[in-house]
């Protein structure tokens, strides 16, 4: 091994004290960078990864772009095979959709992610929401394994006890639900009294504003 010089050795404090002032000014950039960020783009940031997937009807779609963006909406994770909740959930949501009317697919949005993407192909899907009763504006969507695990675990559909979380037979049974626009999430139990979901979701919905008369022609409304 060749013995350092002392010219090098004396140089060795500059360039840690630059490297170190190099690390120092790119961690204060990136917390420079996150500060930057309004509240709505670190939500998006932290829970939505605009992740590619696939719809039921064979749709290329981005998850935060095309899906979440801009919209109320609610979420939940199922998988066609499933024996246990699924169907269960389904039914009840089942329920929802046809107290929201036609709301849904115009001022909300239903989604359902297939925790088992690679059995659960766009076909598989169709299949499913043809037998479950399904109507326009709930969309199933899957995608590539590891995607769709990022989604599930960002959207918060996770068990704290490990071993049960990796079970899908065990997976979370809930409802996610937000406006999007304004920030306002929440989640219920997706098996909950239909009216009580619709009534939780309509939490998260702006009211419209109210149109005021001129006294000259009438009263306020």
């Amino acid at each position: 091994m060749s013995r350092m010089t002392r010219r090098e050795w004396l140089a060795r404090p500059a360039i840690a004290s630059a490297l170190g002032g190099v690390l120092t000014a790119a961690s204060s950039t990136a917390k420079t960078a996150s500060n930057a960020l309004t509240p709505r783009e670190r939500i998006r940031a932290r829970h939505f990864p605009n992740v590619p997937l696939r719809t039921h009807d064979g749709k290329a779609v981005r998850f935060y772009d095309d899906l979440i963006k801009g919209r109320i909406v609610t979420i939940n994770v199922m998988y066609a095979t499933c024996e246990g909740i699924c169907p269960s959930i389904t039914a009840n949501l089942v329920k929802v959709q046809k107290l929201l009317g036609t709301r849904v697919g115009r001022d909300i949005f239903m989604y359902s992610i297939t925790i088992k993407p690679k059995e659960d192909t766009p076909s598989v899907l169709r299949d499913y929401i043809t037998t479950h009763g399904i109507g326009p504006g709930w969309t199933y969507v899957t995608g590539e394994a590891d995607d769709v695990e990022l989604l599930r675990r960002k959207l918060g559909f996770t068990n704290p006890n490990p071993k049960l979380d990796q079970d899908t037979s065990q997976h979370i049974g809930n409802v996610r639900y937000g406006n999007e626009p304004l920030m306002l999430w929440a989640a219920c139990p997706a098996q909950a009294d239909p009216e009580w979901i619709v009534k939780s979701i309509s939490w998260v919905i702006r009211p419209e504003p109210r149109t005021t008369i001129s006294p000259t022609k009438g009263a306020s409304t």
